[in-house]
């Protein structure tokens, strides 16, 4: 019996060890995975609790955990008010995830701990919308009687799975909207990829004013020394810069590496090096957003003056008090991914590209601008995307490899949308004087297709 008592310590005493040793390591080096999982958790919850107001719980189990990778299910976080801080990890230990919020700049995921240098200057913040002016100048809406749209924007199919809100202008005005439980036309919603297009807008507001042209090349340094010297502007919006980049959210990738490890995004983008010729290949990637948003910010000069460009020239003659566009923690803003605005505000930027960049009788954009947006990338597959960081199709939503995804549906020929993750999408249709911005929480692997939504409104409003 002694002796089985040793071996018993001993296996005890082993496990102990192995115990303390796999935590040692998980916490003073966590895998990568681990560590993405927590700085996405933590920025996640940041944004939401800082800036739209939401509960932090609420927020961690239905927009990090429920939605994504299982290892997020282990995630938990913890949030200092006073500090404005975020911090999250397996366990609420490993793998350190750490976003810090700014007045008026929304939220930085910080990955190296360094919440000093992810400090930013001043950042105007937007006076509130008039709450009794009618929409767009204000926030008022004198929704339309129409029962069609009634049974349109009702009908839960169309509106699709974990839906936020739906906005139908039309003629320049509201005519109808649905919010989902827990959101309301307050709400500020992040539009992922969709604020790609803005970053394109941000660029033509530049291009107006002169201190940018959409054909410059050798953008960077670094690339002048070798084939990248060729990748113009234009390339970049495009999607055709010929830079190597991984977009797959699947994994440790580039585009998550670049969004939650990296503190300075751009320069991990500019980093990488050609894997195609240049303008050749179309290959969508949130890395050359990043560098867009830093080649607009040196082309302003300087970085205060920067940082408040977005709202002075764009945001704040759109009206669209809500909007906060979030920086990386070197200053740079995340203009591939983190714009947050209430629904309404969406709608407005929808309405202003409807309208050729202009507002209330004001030219924002160059003529011929949204225009030049809108003509198909050279490289993209047929039909699929546009010169301006906009989609000239719909969204997959399981649609084959190489197939239309707007088949089947009664769609105008002149529609063209912006897109983003998880179910985020605003279609614009001249010819019907028609925005729709549809924001949820609806993951691809759900194949929902607000094409049906879209063709349904066409079809109530003609």
């Amino acid at each position: 019996m002694r002796i089985i008592g040793k071996i018993l310590k001993w296996l005890v005493a082993l496990i102990v060890l192995v115990v303390a040793g796999l935590s040692a390591w998980l916490y003073f080096a966590p895998p990568a995975l681990i560590r993405v999982g927590s700085g996405y958790a933590a920025k996640i919850v940041c944004s939401n609790v800082f800036f739209a107001g939401r509960d932090a719980n609420q927020v961690l189990a239905d927009d990090v955990q429920a939605p994504g990778h299982p290892l997020l299910r282990l995630m938990s976080v913890s949030v200092d008010q006073s500090a404005g801080t975020v911090r999250a990890g397996l366990f609420g230990v490993f793998g350190r995830g750490l976003a810090v919020a700014h007045d008026g700049a929304g939220c930085s995921s910080v990955p190296d701990g360094d919440i000093a240098a992810a400090a930013l200057g001043s950042v105007p913040v937007a006076p509130a919308a008039d709450a009794e002016a009618l929409w767009p100048e204000g926030e008022k809406v004198d929704a339309s009687q129409n029962p069609a749209i009634t049974a349109v924007l009702d009908d839960a199919a169309l509106a699709g799975p974990g839906m936020r809100a739906i906005v139908v202008v039309q003629n320049g005005r509201i005519v109808g909207e649905r919010y989902g439980e827990g959101f309301a036309s307050s709400t500020p919603l992040l539009g992922w990829s969709m604020t790609k297009t803005v970053t394109a807008a941000i660029i033509g507001t530049l291009v107006a004013d002169g201190k940018m042209s959409v054909d410059k090349t050798k953008l960077f340094e670094p690339w002048k020394a070798d084939g990248r010297a060729e990748i113009s502007l234009a390339d970049l919006m495009a999607m055709s810069s010929g830079l190597e980049f991984n977009e797959d959210y699947g994994d440790v990738t580039d585009v998550t590496r670049m969004l939650y490890l990296e503190p300075d995004m751009a320069s991990f983008a500019a980093a990488k090096p050609l894997a195609a010729e240049v303008g050749k290949k179309f290959s969508y990637s949130s890395g050359t957003t990043l560098l867009l948003s830093r080649l607009w910010q040196d082309a302003v000069g300087d970085p205060a003056k920067a940082l408040s460009w977005p709202r002075e020239k764009l945001f704040g003659p759109l009206g669209m008090t809500s909007a906060v566009l979030e920086a990386d923690a070197r200053g740079t803003f995340a203009g591939s991914s983190y714009l947050y605005a209430t629904a309404h505000d969406w709608a407005r930027f929808g309405q202003f590209l409807l309208q050729d960049g202009v507002w209330n009788g004001a030219r924002i954009l160059p003529e011929g601008y949204v225009a030049w947006m809108r003509e198909k990338a050279p490289a993209a597959p047929i039909g699929e995307y546009g010169r301006g960081q906009l989609w000239l199709q719909g969204p997959e939503g399981g649609t084959p490899e190489g197939e239309d995804p707007d088949v089947g549906f009664d769609l105008p020929d002149d529609t063209f949308w912006m897109q983003g993750h998880d179910g985020q999408t605003v279609a614009m249709v001249p010819s019907a004087n028609l925005v729709v911005v549809r924001l949820g929480l609806t993951p691809s692997k759900l194949r929902y297709k607000p094409q049906a939504m879209l063709s349904a409104l066409v079809a109530a409003l003609r």
